[in-house]
């Protein structure tokens, strides 16, 4: 029988993997890259820097493929605690790898008009910024389901017993904090020159982050009292 500790640390691993994959492909590589205002000096970013921008997809895809992998382990985790928060965390999370995966085909479009026309138009690079603005899109869809899967998450850390109760709060203000921020961007068309996106997503990012390291580097106790 596998310990609560090795269950923990099997699970911090991977939730550690989601993590600077997520990072990588989902800031570091559109920040060198995609330039929302300059269509041209994005074409030419990403035919400059191509293997960077065929890194941050793949990239992308490893993360989707840990992120389907990483409730898994924390329910075999977190189950005692409440079995049907347990599998509705699950449920949430793993809707949202075929969606993830299928926007990557808008990265990959992006990749084949910036590598295979010599001619460089502006209706090319309209294109190049279209299907940049699709996928784009689509992660803002997605961000739905990264966010009400903390919301089960963040209540089965906070009642464990063997997990702090601090991270469990702040995973479920994460949840808010993502459809905040949804509902911002459909709602309201400058939303983003507000710029309380980034501060709405602090306490995701470090209940994430934290409860990574936590799991990864102090495991969890075999004896709770799951109240």
């Amino acid at each position: 029988m596998i310990s609560n500790k090795k269950k923990a640390r099997i699970a911090g691993l991977l939730y550690l993997v989601v993590v600077l994959t997520g990072i990588f492909s989902l800031a570091y590589v559109p920040s060198k890259v995609i330039f929302w205002d300059d269509p041209a000096a994005t074409f030419n970013a990403i035919k400059e820097s191509e293997m960077l921008f065929r890194l941050g997809i793949v990239s992308g895809l490893i993360c989707y493929v840990f992120f389907l992998m990483l409730p898994i382990a924390l329910y075999e985790l977190l189950k005692p605690v409440n079995e049907l928060y347990a599998r509705l965390m699950v449920l949430l999370a793993v809707v949202s790898v075929p969606i993830s995966f299928l926007n990557i085909q808008n990265k990959l479009t992006v990749l084949n008009l910036v590598t295979e026309n010599q001619n460089v138009t502006e209706q090319l690079q309209s294109q190049v910024m279209f299907y940049l603005q699709q996928y784009d899109n689509g992660i803002l869809l997605v961000s739905v389901f990264w966010g009400l899967w903390l919301f089960p998450f963040g209540y089965l850390v906070f009642k464990s017993g063997f997990l702090p109760k601090f991270f469990g709060v702040l995973l479920m203000l994460g949840c808010f904090g993502y459809l905040i921020n949804f509902l911002g961007n459909s709602l309201i068309s400058n939303y983003s020159d507000f710029g309380i996106a980034k501060y709405i997503r602090i306490p995701s990012a470090l209940g994430e982050m934290g409860i990574c390291l936590w799991l990864l580097i102090i495991g969890a106790k075999e004896k709770s009292d799951f109240k």
